[in-house]
C-alpha cells in the first residue's frame, strides 16, 4: 500500500503522528558516532558512557606547555609553621581561579588593542598568476597560452561609520575594564577563602587543645573522688560519675582530633596542596582585647559601591552594553571608505604587461534587509537594559552583604568579651566546685556541672575568637578593602579605651 493510501486510511492526522513514530523508531536504532573506537554517547541512559582512554588523559606538564610562571615555593623550613601571609601567597600563587581571571584580563586587553586597529589603514599585498588559455584570441596581438603575475599593494581606510568603529573601540574598552576589575574579585574571593580555612583550622586546633584541657579537669576529678571514696567520704556513685564524665570528655578530645584533619585538609585546598602535603600553620594563642571598628556601616557601604571590583565590573559591562547600541545602530547608517592601490602585471605577452594605479572613495548605503537591523537595535537595546539590571542587582547585593558583615563583626566583637568573662568565671566556678567538693561540702554533681560549664566556656573562648577574624575578613573583602597579602584596610579602635589591640 502507498503513502497516499495510508494516508486516506489513518487519516492526515494520524498519518503524520506515524511518520513522525517512525522517524523516532529509526533514530532510536541509529547507532551514535564512533570516537576512537567506543561509541560518542551511552547505548540508554541509564547506562554509563564508556569514555575512550584518550578522553581522560591527564594534561601536559605545566612546564613545558603552561605560559604561567610556576610560583617561587616557599623555604622548606617555613613550611612546618606558615604565617597567615605565607597561606595567601601559596593560595594566590596556586589558585587556577586567579590564573584564569588573569589570562581571560590579558586576553581582553589584546582585544582592546586589536579594535583599535581600526583607527590605522589597513594595507595588503597580493600576488596572483599562473598559465592560462583564450580559446579567442587574436594571435597577432596575444598568444593563446601565456602566463600572467600580477602583485598588488592595496591600501584601505575608513573615513566614517557614524560610530561602529568607535561603538567597537569603546566596548572592548569597557570589556577590558570589566576583566581587569573581575581579576581582582578573583583575587580578593581567593585570599578571602584562604584566610576562612586558615581560620578555621587554628579554630579547631584551639578547640582541640580546650579538649584535652577538660579532660585533665576531668582526671583531676576523678582522682578527687577515688580519694573520697578511699577514705569514705564519697559512695562508688560518685566515682563512676567521674568516670563516666573523663570519657565523655575523652570522646569529645577524640572527635575534635578527627576535625582537625579535617580543617587541614580544607586547609590544604585553599592553598592548591595535596591534602597529605607536609605542611602546618604556627600556633596562634595571642589573647585577642575588645576591638570594634570605627567605621559606620553607611561609610563602608558607600566605599563598597564606589570601588568593590565585581561591582564595578557589572557597571563596565553595563557601559559595554550601551556601546554595542552604538555599533548596531550604526549598521543602518552609510559608511564612507577610502582606497589606493599600486600594482604592476608581469607577463610573457607584452600587451598584456603595465602597471596599474587606482584611487577609490566608496559610499555604502544600506537600504533594506528584512527588518534585521531594526530588530538588532531593539535587542541591543534590551541587553543594555538586562546589563543595568544586572548592574543594579550587584550593587544591591553588595549593600546586604556589608551590611550584613557588618552587624556580624560587631557582634563577632561582643562574643569575644562575653567569651572572655564567662571562661574567666567558669574556671573560678570550677576551682571554688572542687574545693568545695574535697572538704566534704560540695557534691560530685556540682563538680560535674561546673566542669561542664569550664569546658563550654573554654569552646566558646576559641570560636568567638577566631569568629571574630572570619568577619574581619568577610567585611574588608563585602567591602572591597580586602589586601593581596590578607591585610584589612578598615578601622579599627578598641572597645574599651586603654585595652590591648
Amino acid at each position: 500500500m502507498n503513502a497516499l493510501n495510508w494516508s486516506r486510511v489513518l487519516g492526515p492526522k494520524g498519518y503524520r503522528m506515524s511518520v513522525a513514530l517512525v522517524g523516532v523508531a529509526l533514530a532510536a536504532c541509529t547507532p551514535p558516532a564512533m570516537v576512537g573506537g567506543t561509541a560518542g554517547a551511552p547505548p540508554t541512559p541509564s547506562a554509563v558512557w564508556q569514555a575512550p582512554r584518550d578522553a581522560v588523559q591527564p594534561l601536559p606538564a605545566p612546564g613545558r606547555t603552561s605560559r604561567f610562571a610556576a610560583p617561587a615555593p616557599l623555604n622548606a623550613s617555613k613550611m612546618g609553621a606558615l604565617l597567615l601571609g605565607d597561606i595567601v601567597e601559596l593560595a594566590l600563587s596556586n589558585s587556577p581561579q586567579t590564573r584564569a581571571s588573569w589570562a581571560q584580563a590579558r586576553a581582553a586587553s589584546a582585544s582592546y588593542g586589536s579594535s583599535r586597529g581600526r583607527l590605522v589603514p589597513s594595507a595588503s599585498f597580493d600576488v596572483t598568476g599562473g598559465p592560462s588559455q583564450s580559446v579567442s584570441q587574436n594571435p597577432a596581438r596575444v598568444p593563446a597560452e601565456r602566463t600572467l603575475t600580477t602583485a598588488t599593494l592595496s591600501l584601505q581606510y575608513l573615513l566614517w561609520d557614524f560610530g561602529a568603529r568607535g561603538g567597537t573601540i569603546g566596548a572592548a574598552h569597557e570589556a577590558l575594564y570589566a576583566a581587569g576589575l573581575n581579576h581582582n574579585a578573583a583575587v580578593q574571593s581567593v585570599v578571602l577563602q584562604a584566610e576562612g580555612a586558615y581560620f578555621t583550622y587554628q579554630s579547631s586546633r584551639g578547640l582541640l587543645d580546650a579538649a584535652r584541657a577538660t579532660v585533665q579537669t576531668a582526671e583531676t576529678n576523678l582522682a578527687a573522688a577515688e580519694r573520697r571514696h578511699d577514705v569514705g567520704l564519697a559512695t562508688i556513685a560518685d566515682v563512676l560519675q567521674a568516670r563516666t564524665a573523663l570519657a565523655q570528655s575523652q570522646l569529645a578530645a577524640q572527635t575534635a582530633e578527627g576535625n582537625v584533619q579535617g580543617a587541614r585538609a580544607q586547609l590544604a585546598l585553599a592553598l592548591g596542596m595535596p591534602a597529605n602535603a607536609a605542611f602546618d600553620v604556627a600556633a596562634d594563642t595571642a589573647a585577642l582585647g575588645a576591638v570594634t571598628i570605627a567605621e559606620n556601616v553607611d561609610s563602608l557601604i558607600e566605599r563598597a559601591v564606589r570601588d568593590r571590583p565585581d561591582v564595578a565590573a557589572a557597571r563596565a559591562l553595563a557601559r559595554q552594553s550601551e556601546q554595542q547600541i552604538r555599533v548596531v545602530r550604526s549598521a543602518a547608517l552609510p559608511s564612507v571608505t577610502f582606497g589606493a592601490n599600486s600594482g604592476k602585471a608581469m607577463s610573457n605577452a607584452p600587451a598584456l604587461e603595465g602597471r596599474t594605479f587606482a584611487i577609490t572613495l566608496g559610499l555604502s548605503v544600506p537600504l533594506f534587509n528584512g527588518f534585521g537591523r531594526e530588530l538588532d537595535l531593539v535587542a541591543a537595546q534590551e541587553n543594555f537594559a538586562a546589563a543595568v539590571a544586572r548592574a543594579d542587582q550587584a550593587r544591591l547585593q553588595a549593600v546586604a552583604q556589608v551590611f550584613t558583615s557588618y552587624w556580624a563583626l560587631r557582634t563577632a566583637a561582643q562574643r569575644v568579651t562575653t567569651a572572655a568573662n564567662l571562661l574567666a568565671s567558669a574556671t573560678q566556678s570550677e576551682d571554688v566546685a572542687r574545693g568545695r567538693y574535697a572538704e566534704g561540702v560540695g557534691s560530685i554533681l556540682d563538680l560535674l556541672s561546673a566542669q561542664n560549664a569550664l569546658a563550654d566556656a573554654r569552646a566558646q573562648a576559641v570560636q568567638s575568637r577566631w569568629t571574630w577574624f572570619t568577619a574581619l575578613a568577610q567585611l574588608s573583602r563585602d567591602a572591597g578593602v580586602l589586601g593581596t597579602a590578607g591585610e584589612t584596610h578598615l578601622k579599627l579602635t578598641p572597645a574599651v579605651p586603654g585595652s590591648p589591640e
